[in-house]
């Protein structure tokens, strides 16, 4: 298949058989999935019910590129020979007669350089011409059919060099389409190839190599330097620097050691690593991506839906048109039949819809795939144009704004010790709690702590821990938690900046309890988000949201620091759902970005719901319109940026070849445009422009 109108024929001519229940694909990775009844039909019956249409089906086997090379297929050769006979006759006319205008004035036995145009005409309608009986047993009038019959109309009336012209250019601009769709499908063969087909797993003491397909979950690969990670899983031994721009679009080489995940189709730098695989080798985060994206290509946007209906349309009211162009002069006014049916098969020519159905899809897939590239993934046209209308983003805070882990950023002592000896002392009873909040002093007193005796450790769910340090109990926790007077001044300036205060106390077996310290923690802000909100207002979106959980300090001082506009704090995932709602009732479009867990209501209540470092989710690449694979919010104006510009580039395209075809329409009785120019202009000519002006979309970058 090579474009959307193929796809239409078969879906047409298969619809009707008895036992099929429903006909959908895609012209790009020219695949095609029919639900079918098998106590009613069976699968070589469809194959061969398609071959009926006059298309091939192939079924790859296992590793099989199933990629079809346009300039070196038979088809391409037909062409090549038409176009090497359509030449020799324009060479010999002109020898002979010292021009290339036809001299025989009528219908005639082709002869002499005719016959080298005969030749053209017949071997490039060899390649439409089985599609154009199956499209006519299958009663569908296509592009195939209309050709078919303006070569044959051509050939009648003696204009040899016409019909040769048609065959040559048409066969033409199907490459031109087969080619748009070879170079998007390409590009999903690349993402294909990132995952390696051998993976050494480790057996005991001895390393096997098998097919990178085998592996399966719980298996130690081992991965050399330079070498491509097959599967998604944790590294048990080895460390090195990992490229993971392939699946994060990340350019910068993240540091892996024992314990942390690495993903399939990463690069190992200069290190070695033993990594145990977490999932089947086809459960990988990049075949998921793979197969997402191939099912993106079947979402198709309003846009294609709009130039589908059209077409059905267009097509039969040109040929009806082309019909009283031949009739009405001829019947009416007595005009020469060979003149009026020349302008007839013209019309005729200008009927295929080629450059129109072509010029959407290939736009859309150029983008997606380029997208793909740069580690967003795009669920289609449908959420590609949705998100060229957005006008207002709501971001979740923790996780998405923010690095959604706590941070100390202050140490306020206020007994006679320094900032060390408090972190040495808070680290010491917290060393054995699990909560986010002491992991994160742990985390700041760096080691400081470590020699400390620790004993009679409980902990306080929820609000902080308790513990004996050289022989003195200490609490560390949330203000309140200890029996004593908290420093409430401290406390209130720290909760001002929207930080979290927690208290140290001593507490002696003999003396007054005592607030030793004050610390205070924040989720901070990644780096990236003031400038990205910023590039975001400058590329259209004019109001900036923060839908966030957190008490009211924290969220707004978040808030501030990005450059939102609005902030609502304390928000249950039921109550963003509302605040979605609200928004789109007053703004039309609103886009959620979030991380795909608590968030994926509100993802999924949104026109465009984005999920922030989808590739360790699955929460996300299955509730999200898209998903940016890493934790980069410089992504978002790249993703804006290409939706906008895939909108204006589908419009443009939707626009030329309407416009191309209307004002070659008009001329047609007028006498002012030739057989000739209608393929060379009309469809060639607007197929390979639509197709070129699509293809720059796989150029735009951050």
């Amino acid at each position: 298949m090579d474009c959307a109108s193929c796809l239409d024929t078969i879906r047409r001519g298969m619809v009707k058989r008895t036992g099929v229940v429903a006909v959908e694909g895609s012209p790009v990775s020219r695949r095609l999935e029919v639900d079918y009844d098998p106590d009613v039909i069976d699968s070589e019956s469809i194959r061969r019910d398609i071959g009926d249409l006059g298309y091939t089906v192939l079924v790859p086997s296992a590793g099989e590129e199933s990629g079809i090379r346009v300039w070196s297929s038979r088809r391409a050769y037909r062409t090549y020979l038409a176009g090497a006979l359509f030449f020799a006759g324009l060479v010999s006319r002109l020898v002979l007669h010292g021009t290339i205008v036809d001299s025989h004035g009528g219908p005639a036995w082709p002869g002499g350089e005719d016959l080298l145009f005969v030749g053209a005409a017949i071997v490039g309608a060899s390649n439409f011409l089985p599609r154009a009986i199956g499209a006519l047993r299958g009663r569908v009038l296509d592009m195939h059919v209309l050709m078919l019959l303006a070569v044959i109309g051509a050939a009648t009336i003696g204009e040899y060099m016409e019909a040769a012209a048609i065959a040559f250019l048409f066969s033409i601009a199907e490459l031109l389409e087969g080619f748009a769709s070879e170079r998007a499908e390409a590009s999903v063969r690349s993402l294909m190839e990132l995952s390696p087909e051998v993976a050494r797993v480790r057996r005991g003491a001895r390393e096997i190599s098998l097919r990178a397909a085998d592996v399966v979950a719980g298996d130690l690969v081992v991965v050399r330097p330079g070498e491509r990670i097959p599967v998604d899983g944790e590294v048990v031994e080895g460390q090195s620097a990992v490229n993971e721009a392939p699946i994060t679009g990340e350019a910068m080489p993240a540091e892996k050691g024992t314990g942390d995940h690495v993903y399939a189709g990463s690069i190992v730098h200069e290190g070695f690593l033993v990594v145990r695989s977490e999932r089947d080798a086809g459960d990988t985060t990049l075949a998921r991506m793979i197969r997402l994206i191939e099912d993106a290509e079947r979402r198709r946007s309003p846009s294609e839906r709009f130039v589908e209906r059209f077409a059905r349309y267009y097509t039969p009211a040109v040929t009806l048109g082309a019909v009283l162009v031949v009739v009405v002069p001829v019947v009416l006014f007595g005009q020469p039949f060979s003149t009026w049916l020349l302008r007839g098969l013209t019309l005729l020519v200008i009927a295929c819809p080629c450059a129109l159905v072509i010029s959407t899809p290939v736009s859309v897939v150029s983008a997606i795939t380029s997208a793909a590239r740069q580690g967003v993934l795009i669920k289609g046209g449908v959420s590609l144009e949705r998100m060229a209308d957005v006008r207002v983003m709501a971001f979740d805070k923790t996780g998405t704004l923010t690095h959604g882990r706590a941070e100390v950023t202050d140490v306020v002592p206020l007994a006679d010790l320094d900032r060390q000896q408090v972190l040495a002392i808070a680290a010491a009873v917290e060393g054995r709690s699990e909560h986010p909040i002491g992991r994160a002093i742990v985390r700041a007193a760096a080691g400081a702590g470590a020699d400390l005796g620790v004993t009679e450790f409980e902990s306080f769910p929820g609000r902080g821990a308790r513990a004996r340090v050289d022989g003195v109990v200490h609490v560390v926790g949330r203000p309140g938690l200890s029996d004593v007077s908290d420093p409430v001044g401290e406390l209130e300036a720290l909760a001002a900046e929207g930080k979290t205060p927690v208290v140290v106390v001593r507490v002696p077996d003999d003396g007054p309890r005592t607030v030793i310290a004050v610390l205070a923690l924040t989720d901070p802000l990644r780096p990236a988000v003031p400038r990205a909100i910023s590039e975001l207002r400058k590329l259209g979106i004019e109001r900036v949201v923060v839908l966030s959980g957190d008490l009211k300090q924290a969220a707004e001082e978040a808030g501030r620091e990005a450059g939102a506009d609005d902030v609502w704090s304390r928000l249950e995932p039921a109550a963003k759902v509302e605040a979605i709602e609200d928004l789109e009732a007053e703004t039309g479009h609103v886009a959620m970005v979030g991380d795909g867990v608590n968030d994926a209501p509100a993802l999924a209540a949104a026109s465009v719901g984005i999920a922030m470092g989808a590739a360790a989710s699955d929460a996300a690449l299955e509730t999200a319109d898209i998903a940016v694979m890493g934790d980069d919010l410089a992504r978002l104006p790249y993703l804006y940026l290409l939706a906008k510009r895939s909108k204006r580039v589908i419009r443009e395209n939707i626009v030329a070849a309407l416009v191309v075809k209307i004002v070659l329409a008009i001329g047609v009785p007028l006498g002012w445009v030739s057989l000739i120019v209608a393929v060379l202009i009309g469809d060639m000519g607007a197929s390979l422009a639509v197709t070129a002006n699509a293809l720059r979309l796989a150029r735009v970058r951050e």
